[in-house]
């Protein structure tokens, strides 16, 4: 019965305050899920759902090693290692290292376990991995026809605040993507109604021209590029650190029986590196003597 229903009511007392990792440990909620379901991991066996539908309800610092969900789940230790190891290579989490530099300049490498409800391929994860991923990115959902966007909202409003100013729906339409601009950059709904509408003449001759000028001229700088984070992945089975290439599905070619990279080309002989060195030494000799020449 425990493979086939995992919850808070079927766990020990203390299970409904799961442990935290230390400050800065823990479980990771990867950007861009989708929203929740009840069939989110209908796609892994029963054990494994189980286990995934309790860790994805967990908060961000939840202590999810081994160890310690062997304490609150009905599963020993050498069921969970593998459950979390299928988790992995079904693209819900990967395990590694993240880089941070304290306000007072010290560094540390601090272990992550980056969790995805949405099941991830390993080129996401690569992404995710270089700092390609938004932290801050949200699933894309089609949108209806009728839905009207933020920027055309509050350029709508304009007229109810600043009569001078009010616009005709075409209008609103061919200005929203100079207001989505301002967005981009960090401006708020505020910052953008007071450049728009401080200090408007009498008359206003033109609203939309009006409107399209100070929306260009006062357009906010872009914000400084965020520095891209410094992450490893680890392999699931060795712990051996490595990047997202060398780790698909979070395992490392060692563990999943292949020749290590050193074994893969064998060094030349040793008369080839002999004679490599003397045509390098040849040709250093002659740009010193070209050198002198000159």
């Amino acid at each position: 019965m425990a493979d086939a229903k995992l919850s808070p009511a079927s766990l020990p007392a203390h299970a409904s305050s799961h442990p935290l990792a230390k400050p800065g440990y823990g479980k990771r909620t990867a950007p861009g899920q989708h929203p929740r379901t009840a069939h989110d991991f209908a796609h892994l066996p029963p054990r494994e759902a189980a286990i995934a539908a309790y860790v994805d309800r967990l908060p961000d610092g939840a202590d999810i090693s081994v160890k310690t969900l062997a304490k609150v789940v009905p599963y020993g230790q050498c069921a969970l290692r593998t459950a979390l190891n299928a988790l992995q290579r079904a693209g819900h989490l990967r395990r590694g290292r993240e880089h941070l530099t304290a306000e007072s300049g010290s560094s540390v490498w601090i272990t992550r376990s980056w969790w995805s409800r949405t099941a991830r391929d390993n080129d996401w994860w690569a992404s995710f991995t270089r700092g390609d991923v938004p932290e801050d990115s949200q699933p894309q959902s089609p949108k209806s026809p009728q839905t009207r966007s933020r920027a055309y909202i509050l350029l709508a409003a304009l007229g109810r605040e600043t009569p001078a100013l009010s616009l005709s729906g075409a209008d609103c339409a061919a200005l929203a993507p100079l207001v989505d601009e301002w967005y981009a950059r960090g401006a708020t709904d505020t910052a953008v109604l007071r450049a728009v509408t401080s200090g408007v003449p009498t008359p206003v001759h033109h609203p939309a021209g009006f409107v399209r000028r100070r929306l260009t001229d006062k357009l906010p700088p872009e914000p400084a590029p965020k520095p891209r984070p410094l992450r490893l992945l680890e392999c699931a089975k060795c712990r051996v650190p490595g990047g997202p290439e060398a780790l698909p599905d979070g395992i490392c070619g060692a563990c999943r029986g292949e020749r290590a990279p050193g074994h893969l080309h064998t060094p030349p002989p040793a008369p080839d590196v002999r004679a490599r060195a003397a045509e390098i030494r040849a040709a250093m000799d002659q740009r010193r003597r070209e050198r002198t020449l000159v």
